[in-house]
């Protein structure tokens, strides 16, 4: 069975929702992308609300258990012939732990692509994106990258070692990371 369900996995700015796009006009999957529903969340008058807010604002990670509710929601709508793609699933052991589970448990196939960029290139897009901003903003990347390292690092471990992990150079133009990327998963 071919896979119909890829995961875009990597740091903060290294183009996921963009290649997701490009996948997903290439296509017609439609993209769930967990950061969005989390924005949407975070703008509720409720105490959901708020402490999504809360957390968002701090650049810190939301709760996996939290994630993977949003997640399990959308997958376990989908039929066999739908095809999805999922932007910031999986974001930590725990919850990368329960996707794989889900999805080998109802035999659905899927890939996860890293979009692989050092660092400074990160620093160097997001400073092009908000131009001159502040340091608060700053702040918040630096700890969304320390984020990173400390929980999603150990999750492309994981699917590394168990031979799930499709690695992508995400230096590229834009272009090139989609063909690249259509060509991994042969999609024309």
């Amino acid at each position: 069975m071919e896979t119909k369900t890829i995961f875009f996995i990597g740091k903060p700015g290294c183009g996921k929702g963009d290649q997701a796009r490009l996948l997903s006009e290439k296509t017609g999957w439609p993209i769930k992308s967990t950061g969005e529903e989390f924005r949407a969340i975070s703008v509720e008058s409720t105490p959901l609300g708020r402490k999504v807010r809360q957390v968002n604002d701090a650049g810190l990670l939301q709760p996996h258990w939290l994630a993977s509710y949003l997640f399990f929601k959308q997958l376990f709508a989908l039929t066999e012939d739908d095809g999805i793609i999922f932007d910031g699933v999986a974001r930590k052991v725990p919850e990368a732990e329960l996707v794989v589970e889900a999805l080998n448990w109802i035999g659905r196939p899927f890939s996860v692509l890293h979009l692989s960029v050092s660092d400074e290139e990160i620093k160097h897009r997001i400073s092009l994106r908000k131009g001159i901003e502040g340091r608060a903003d700053d702040n918040v990347l630096e700890e969304r990258l320390k984020e990173f390292h400390t929980f999603t690092e150990p999750v492309i471990e994981m699917f590394r070692k168990e031979g799930m992990l499709i690695e992508i150079n995400g230096e590229g133009t834009r272009e090139a990371i989609a063909e690249d990327i259509r060509k991994t998963l042969s999609i024309e």
